[in-house]
């Protein structure tokens, strides 16, 4: 099959759509279930890359949650401990298998930005990830390949719509690469940066050390912004991003927004968010929407009377500014990455709030005396890698 025509573009008035190659070779995709549309298939590539870059990387099973052209979450297949199963939702389902730890993971960091995403797995889909997948709103998966089992699980999904993709791994795509706007064609060379250890050898801080856990959690940040829509920034902790500022004009509000998520992650983790006695005819994501509200500034939203009868069997106590300070102040060692140099110490002064000890940037800014000396104040360690990430 050279072409695969698409029901629309971007929107339902961008007609005609299809994926073509120009070359007149094979697509290297197959559908085997549902009809994807254009942006599924911008996820679904987009994903595919970033999660054969994670594997071949860290020698780890990895999975992306894309929405809208960037990740909602990245990770690999690490084991999840007790509070994260919980937090993610899938404590029910016993022992998973390092993939479908590595989706829960993805997934679970950001619940709220992952609703109705587009998954990308980097090993064949097997029965456990499947069932993750099932129960979750999700718009469809592309893997190399899907176990018998799985495959019937999720031809089941969405009243047997569900999309479901099979790439070819084997795939290598042309060395240039173009697209069209405004009916001008753009052409450049593919970004084939490989992130390893040699872009983290350049630290400039007074803090040098920087462990191997730290470099696979700066490597996974690096690869999750190589395919995130710039300007980002990658908060990266235990194997999985936990905070992703996508698309920002300014690096600062890139951290903040990022910082944000990474913060959110944690506070899913405590007691309080945790013993929240929700009803048990809540779903999934209304706990979501409404632990969101609980530990954000609208938390009113949901303890009113009125409105906490809906969702709780009692009434929860407020979370206060001060108890989630005191609570934030116990998250360390998270990895931070950034696709371009930070322009001023602002940027780690907002990263060290989130537990940041460990950076990878590409430095070359006039003011990095000024961001290295705000690194030394708190014993953050920092590398310029000398590479820049853009990817639009």
């Amino acid at each position: 099959m050279n072409e695969l025509e698409l029901k629309y573009g971007c929107n339902p008035n961008q007609k005609p759509s299809r994926i073509f190659m120009e070359d007149g070779s094979e697509l290297p995709i197959k559908v085997l279930n549902g009809k994807p549309g254009y942006i599924n298939f911008l996820d679904a590539f987009n994903g595919w890359q970033l999660v054969k870059e994670l594997k071949k990387a860290t020698g780890l099973p990895a999975a992306t949650s894309f929405k809208h052209v960037s990740p909602a979450g990245a990770a690999v297949g690490l084991p999840l401990s007790d509070i994260e199963a919980k937090i993610y939702w899938v404590e029910d389902l016993g022992e998973l298998t390092p993939l479908a730890s590595a989706y829960a993971r993805a997934r679970g960091a950001d619940r709220m930005s992952s609703f109705g995403d587009f998954i990308s797995l980097s090993d064949p889909c097997d029965a456990c990830t499947a069932r993750i997948i099932k129960r979750e709103v999700s718009d469809g998966v592309i893997a190399p390949g899907y176990s018998e089992e799985a495959l019937e699980i999720l031809k089941g999904k969405k009243n047997g719509n569900y999309n479901v993709i099979q790439i070819d791994e084997a795939y290598v795509p042309a060395e240039i690469e173009r697209k069209q706007v405004y009916g001008i064609t753009f052409e450049q060379g593919r970004n084939e940066l490989v992130i390893n250890d040699e872009l983290m050898s350049n630290v400039v801080t007074d803090a040098k050390d920087i462990p191997e856990s730290a470099k696979i959690d700066l490597a996974i940040a690096l690869i999750t912004l190589k395919y995130t829509q710039s300007n980002s920034v990658c908060y990266v902790k235990g194997g999985q991003a936990i905070g992703i500022g996508a698309g920002q004009q300014s690096r600062i509000h890139c951290t903040r927004l990022a910082g944000s998520k990474a913060d959110n992650w944690f506070l899913r983790q405590s007691p309080k968010v945790l013993n929240l006695p929700f009803r048990e005819d809540i779903r999934r994501a209304d706990r979501d929407n409404t632990i969101d509200l609980y530990i954000g500034e609208d938390y009113m939203d949901v303890l009113a009377d009125g409105a906490w009868e809906k969702l709780f069997t009692e009434k929860p106590e407020v979370f206060t500014r001060e108890e989630k300070r005191a609570w934030l102040d116990q998250m360390t060692d998270v990895s931070l990455g950034s696709d371009a140099f930070f322009p001023f110490g602002d940027n780690i002064e907002r990263a060290h709030r989130s537990g940041v000890k460990y950076i990878a940037q590409p430095g070359g800014s006039v003011r990095d005396d000024n961001v290295i000396e705000t690194c030394n104040k708190y014993g953050i360690a920092m590398c310029f890698t000398g590479i820049r990430l853009f990817h639009h």
